[in-house]
């Protein structure tokens, strides 16, 4: 197991890795890809799917691995269904956040428009957030919001993460910023850091190739390891350090190389910052 201090990374917090980088071995060997996760030198973890696995068992697995389960995520869907299980699981494997992983649509959405939202649907999930906080703080835990690009699409003159910013509770809600997903969808994850210091408690870090034309929903971003793209993590953890991030994960989107080198890149690329 890897013992590099934890004071030898950003903020001084320990590395952690988003589970959904490892879905496709999780399923072959979950307590086994833990433990090389965790021989990586990652100590914290976010997961994003069980696998079958029940909370018991999740909680075991992350013990033996050495890891800290610290969050979790699930659809504004999953959110909307099953809420009061969600809750019962995590009071058994211990994870202290329930974030929403992607907005939801007051209305069902037309065939081919799942990922537009209009302002009323904004609005909409702003409340859903607050419902949910409420009741997922009274159960002892907190509740947050996870971006993708969305957020960042002008709407009737507004810019949907700063509306959501504005009517959610933040005593009920908090914010992981997506670094990556902020950056392709044309925001400035340094600027939000600033605007918002006191909301954002946690960051996803990922990269992507540089491209010679704008991402689009036919020319998507390429994932690669962190350093080796186009997002400069220098400046964004230097606002950070302003603010009040708790956490913070690594999420490989996808792999050129083996998935072991790639997050040791991603690990060695944090430790030199």
């Amino acid at each position: 197991m890897s013992t590099h201090p934890v004071f030898g990374l950003p903020l001084g917090l320990p590395l952690g890795l988003e589970l959904y980088s490892v879905r496709d071995m999780l399923p072959k060997d979950y307590a086994g890809t833990l433990k090389k996760v965790a021989a990586l030198g990652y100590r914290e973890v976010e997961a994003a799917g069980y696998y079958g696995h029940s909370a018991a068992d999740v909680k075991a697995a992350m013990a033996s691995a050495g890891l800290r389960c610290v969050s979790a995520h699930y659809s504004s869907d999953l959110l909307s269904k099953t809420l009061d299980d969600i809750i019962a699981f995590h009071k058994v494997m211990g994870a202290e956040y329930i974030l929403c992983s992607y907005p939801g649509h007051k209305n069902p959405p037309a065939k081919g428009a799942e990922h537009t939202f209009t302002l009323e649907d904004w609005h909409w999930n702003a409340e859903q957030f607050n419902k949910w906080g409420a009741k997922v703080k009274a159960a002892g835990f907190r509740f947050g919001y996870h971006n993708h690009t969305p957020e960042f699409v002008v709407v009737d003159g507004v810019t949907p993460y700063d509306e959501l910013m504005k009517l959610t509770d933040p005593a009920l809600v908090t914010f992981e910023m997506d670094c990556g997903w902020v950056t392709v969808g044309g925001g400035d994850p340094v600027a939000y850091l600033h605007k918002y210091p006191n909301r954002i408690s946690m960051l996803h870090l990922k990269d992507f190739k540089k491209a010679a034309k704008p991402f689009s929903p036919t020319a998507p971003p390429v994932p690669t390891e962190l350093g080796r793209g186009s997002i400069d993590y220098g400046p964004i953890f230097a606002a950070a350090k302003k603010g009040t991030i708790k956490h913070y994960f690594v999420e490989q989107e996808a792999f050129d190389v083996p998935w072991e080198e790639s997050l040791k890149i991603d690990a060695d690329y944090l430790r030199k910052l």
